[in-house]
């Protein structure tokens, strides 16, 4: 979903939670992982994994020039011959610790195995962020939660203004991409304000018609 498509989906859904909830998760994904220069594990469930977000974060990363939310994604099942950045398999999430960022996205039940992985990881000092369907013992174990509504079956009407859990990705990885960079430092800001003045001290008068 490109950047227009975006802009147009949070234009259709002003007026309800998802504008405002998704870039409030996406600011805390952010404040996670720019102090440590990046450390983000993406994991999903045995049934689901979010290697779609994985490969939107990826271009979010490289567009905004911000490295540290290129994720790496962590499989229940690694493929003979998938490449390097594929063949993570769950073992990382025992090594997981302080400095580093652990998404859970599932729209399911993540599983009592998952669940004990990531529990382990906060527990060595990681920080745990969980997009998923709303599971109660994982958003426990998580510092920040967003639970979207399941997607309905067919001939089925979700509730007003509830969106899927693939939307809610794109609307976070678009929020998490955006210019929306943590406060400069105090006497950067000073030098901004210096700056913006002698641009208008130098500015030429407007011409008069």
């Amino acid at each position: 979903m490109d950047a227009v498509r975006v802009a147009l989906l949070r234009e259709v859904l002003a007026g309800t939670e998802w504008v405002q909830a998704t870039r409030r998760f996406a600011g805390s994904l952010r404040a996670a992982v720019a102090p440590h220069g990046g450390g983000l594990l993406l994991v999903g469930s045995a049934a689901y994994e979010p290697w779609h977000l994985a490969a939107h974060l990826d271009d979010e990363a490289a567009w905004s020039g911000l490295p540290e939310l290129s994720p790496t994604l962590v499989r229940h099942r690694v493929p003979g011959g998938a490449p390097a950045h594929l063949a993570v398999g769950l073992g990382r999430l025992a090594a997981a610790g302080r400095g580093e960022t652990l998404l859970v996205v599932t729209p399911g039940q993540p599983g009592a195995g998952l669940l004990e992985r990531v529990h382990d990881a906060r527990r060595n000092g990681a920080t745990v962020l969980a997009l998923d369907g709303g599971d109660r013992d994982l958003h426990a174990l998580a510092h920040d939660a967003l639970a979207a509504p399941a997607a309905p079956s067919d001939g089925e009407a979700g509730a007003p203004g509830d969106l899927d859990l693939d939307t809610v990705q794109h609307l976070v990885s678009a929020a998490a991409g955006e210019n929306s960079l943590p406060a400069p430092r105090r006497h950067r800001r000073f030098r901004d304000r210096l700056a913006r003045l002698a641009d208008a001290l130098t500015e030429p008068p407007p011409p008069r018609w």
